[in-house]
């Protein structure tokens, strides 16, 4: 099955263009550049990173109702478990093993956030690091990341 896969993105100019800026990114590996070109993370479905991480069910919902209910908010999780589900670990992976991931750990960290918001805020943030490489036609450049 990874075969059959390899070969198709392999046969395909464009898909092996889009794999290989996909693999410029740390982290993300041969199985998460493929869920990522299989759901079309790409500039051409998605008008902005937002909207992509909204599609895969990324997004930051807020619980208030009233003035006396204030959730704690948590992840929207209405887009594709399965998407969500392959970038779990390579959110893990920049998270603790990689430095500007590392660094990006240590803030959220230092701000005590629980550390399942931190993997779903790597998660989010690889989403749009992959929606910026492919739209940009630029691979991943770290120092861009190390502020944010």
């Amino acid at each position: 099955m990874v075969n059959t896969i390899r070969q198709h993105i392999d046969n395909d100019p464009e898909m092996k263009d889009k794999r290989d800026l996909l693999d410029s990114i740390p982290g993300v590996g041969e199985h998460t550049i493929a869920s990522l070109l299989a759901f079309c993370i790409h500039p051409a479905r998605f008008d902005n990173a937002r909207q992509a991480a909204a599609f895969a069910g990324l997004a930051p919902r807020q619980h208030e109702s009233g003035g006396s209910v204030h959730a704690k908010p948590r992840l929207s999780k209405i887009g594709h478990a399965f998407l969500r589900k392959a970038l779990c670990m390579p959110a893990m992976t920049a998270l603790y093993r990689i430095p500007w991931g590392a660094l990006f750990h240590q803030r959220l960290a230092a701000a005590g956030k629980p550390p399942m918001l931190i993997i779903g805020a790597m998660m989010r943030k690889l989403i749009h690091a992959a929606f910026g490489v492919l739209k940009s036609g630029v691979p991943f450049r770290p120092e861009l990341h190390q502020g944010s």
